[in-house]
């Protein structure tokens, strides 16, 4: 009887579709992708290994499958991560793109820093860690992005 139920649970979560966030590194990419499915780019600053902000909009906001699902159809996503543990360091060519993207973006070096561009690379909005549900966050970022 428990090999039943236990077989149940299995093919149900194996029947459940994959939400993965597909986060973009290259913002040229992103551009063309905003540009051709007319969503707005969502390009995020954090430190991933060392900032507690970052870390908590990671878990309470991207990692969500309420926020993965809706982005999907929503935003062009781009990450700029800046790790500091020698284990989690970028390789040289992404850190020099982050570093660009910094440079232009972020030049205050504030973590977590969320910035919504057009598909030109306008900055529409700032925003960054608000302790924010993910439906609220999702609010938030479209009432400043259009």
């Amino acid at each position: 009887m428990t090999y039943r139920i236990a077989f149940f649970f299995i093919s149900i979560f194996l029947s459940l579709p994959a939400i993965a966030q597909d986060w973009l590194t290259d913002l040229d990419e992103a551009k063309k992708l905003s540009e051709a499915t007319n969503r707005p780019i969502v390009l995020v600053f954090q430190g991933s290994d060392w900032c507690a902000p970052c870390i908590k909009l990671d878990r309470e906001v991207w990692s969500t499958d309420l926020f993965k699902s809706y982005a999907q159809d929503s935003y062009v996503m781009v990450q700029a991560d800046f790790p500091r543990k020698k284990q989690n360091q970028l390789p040289k060519a992404q850190q020099h793109a982050n570093d660009q993207l910094a440079e232009r973006y972020n030049p205050e070096g504030i973590f977590p820093l969320v910035a919504i561009l057009n598909s030109g690379g306008e900055v529409l909005m700032i925003t960054g860690y608000k302790g924010m549900s993910p439906e609220a966050y999702i609010l938030h970022l479209n009432s400043h992005s259009s």
